[in-house]
């Protein structure tokens, strides 16, 4: 039995996954879609520039910071890494985070969550909404703000919640407090147990010529098997990782830039999550924080950039004489 030209055509799309979720693709003229775009890119500019909250009624009420408070943290960008010397001519290495177009999305109780604390969840970096859902978009147009690139969730304490639609600053953060970065290594593919574990491998020479670059014997039992967590070849990076403690050495508030010392983990233009330190080593370091945030249309007016008091500013004279 030969199938039918319309047969072919309906299993033909059953077979094929079409992942388009909106619909002027094939109801608008490139004219119209070229115009939507252009007014939702201006309308975003607008919304991001305004330094304002979008907020419907008045913000909720605010508390004191205690020892025990928990903060929210926020989505910034890598943009890479350059130097930075300290007054007694140390140089250290510090990476920048940019706090880009970075809102408060929704509050989800405990009782939702079912998580010890509330969460808040929050989203940086506007995007398209050409490629999203209707469904997926009810988040953003609840909270009054654009599309954001990256969602995340962060768990904070009743006394640090703050209103869906509240921008979020790099002046969240003060030089000399540390934080914790989280974000998703580079992905290098399938390697070896040399690369992907640090194994020194077999002798070059004087042995099996098969075994240069071979982990060996994995087991020393009779049980036969693999345990589970046996260093293995397998693909390596691609997954979420966290650099723990590291220092705030300056704040940049005109481009909202976050100077923290050392690497962390993700690409250029990748996007991580930011937050207050939790290692107990430093808990002193992060004392009196902007709590719950830095408000822009606070009373608290701050310069265009914020150092850390062991960092030398090339403005200050480096040799004087008595």
């Amino acid at each position: 039995m030969k199938a039918s030209p319309e047969l072919k055509e309906k299993l033909s799309l059953a077979a094929r996954h079409i992942n388009s979720a909106t619909w002027w693709h094939e109801h608008l003229s490139e004219e119209n879609v070229e115009f939507l775009k252009k007014v939702t890119a201006e309308e975003y500019q607008a919304q991001t520039a305004s330094k304002l909250c979008p907020l419907k009624d008045e913000p909720w009420p605010l508390h004191e910071w205690k020892p025990d408070s928990i903060r929210v943290g926020v989505v910034a960008v890598k943009l890479g890494m350059m130097p930075m010397w300290t007054k007694s001519g140390k140089r250290h290495a510090v990476t920048l985070l940019k706090v880009q177009d970075c809102h408060v999305l929704k509050y989800v109780s405990k009782e939702e969550s079912g998580e010890k604390r509330p969460l808040l969840v929050v989203g940086g970096k506007n995007a398209s909404p050409f490629s999203k859902s209707e469904s997926a978009m009810e988040i953003f147009r609840a909270a009054g703000v654009p599309r954001k690139q990256k969602v995340t969730t962060f768990s904070v304490t009743e006394d640090a919640l703050i209103k869906p639609g509240t921008p979020l600053y790099a002046a969240h953060f003060r030089p000399g407090q540390f934080v914790d970065v989280t974000a998703k290594t580079i992905g290098k593919g399938f390697q070896g147990v040399m690369k992907r574990w640090g194994f020194k491998g077999q002798p070059a020479s004087h042995g099996q010529t098969k075994t240069h670059r071979r982990p060996g014997a994995i087991s020393t039992n009779k049980a036969g098997k693999v345990y589970r967590g046996k260093k293995m070849p397998g693909k390596m990076g691609n997954i979420y990782r966290t650099s723990f403690g590291l220092k705030v050495w300056r704040i940049n508030t005109k481009h909202d830039i976050i100077y923290v010392n050392g690497t962390v983990p993700g690409h250029t233009n990748c996007l991580v999550k930011v937050k207050d330190s939790k290692l107990p080593t430093y808990k002193d370091c992060n004392k009196n924080p902007p709590f719950p945030t830095f408000f822009a249309d606070g009373d608290e007016k701050l310069p265009e950039d914020l150092y850390d008091e062991e960092v030398f500013q090339f403005t200050e004279p480096s040799i004087t004489y008595a």
